[in-house]
């Protein structure tokens, strides 16, 4: 084996190796981690509040742990196309200069554009750093807004009435906000829906 097939192949095993964090997170997913004393025992709210408010974190639960997930994956899948973006630019001038050598350089070089090609345009066709942001801003979003209902309900509203529901309606609107960021701002049902008249009007 040639010294260019032996960097051929040395690689693309760098480039699987390296990719596999990435799988493992697309695979398996990610789960969410204990956060600590909830609703359930916080002295701010009576005992009807409480349970609106861990009802409601049972049902977005579900949305928390998919978004942990995606902004895992794409996180690591966006930071895998970075180095390897960085490390084949600068590789590449290199190699270029011996390809008098013969056809095993070729094969390096047509190996290394043809990795960078593939992750560059799933990277883009997928927006995954456009994904990454939106799924991380949106986990630390809700996390900010339900340690202030824990900790400062009071910036919400003057009574637990107006809290619980200032609360629920920005978990709505950051939901939203993230579902929008995901289709890629495509509009939704709500967006679309033409008001209805609130009476008759005069001609």
């Amino acid at each position: 084996m040639s010294i260019w097939n032996w960097l051929t192949t040395t690689y693309l095993s760098l480039a699987f190796l390296t990719f596999l964090p990435t799988l493992w997170a697309i695979c398996r997913g990610t789960e969410l981690k204990p956060g600590g004393a909830s609703f359930d025992v916080s002295p701010h709210f009576s005992e009807e509040a409480r349970q609106l408010l861990n009802q409601h974190y049972s049902r977005i639960n579900g949305t928390l742990s998919f978004w942990k997930s995606e902004a895992a994956k794409n996180a690591r899948f966006h930071y895998y196309c970075l180095w390897w973006s960085i490390i084949s630019s600068a590789l590449m001038p290199i190699f270029t200069q011996f390809i008098e050598k013969g056809a095993d350089v070729k094969w390096l070089l047509t190996a290394v554009s043809i990795h960078i090609a593939l992750i560059l345009g799933f990277h883009k066709g997928l927006r995954v750093a456009e994904n990454f942001r939106a799924f991380r801003h949106g986990e630390s979003e809700f996390y900010d807004l339900y340690r202030r209902m824990l900790d400062m309900p009071k910036r919400l509203g003057d009574t637990e009435q107006e809290q619980v529901d200032r609360y629920f309606e920005q978990v709505e609107a950051l939901r939203r906000l993230i579902r929008n960021a995901e289709t890629d701002n495509l509009p939704t049902l709500d967006n679309i829906r033409t008001p209805q008249r609130s009476g008759p009007t005069s001609s």
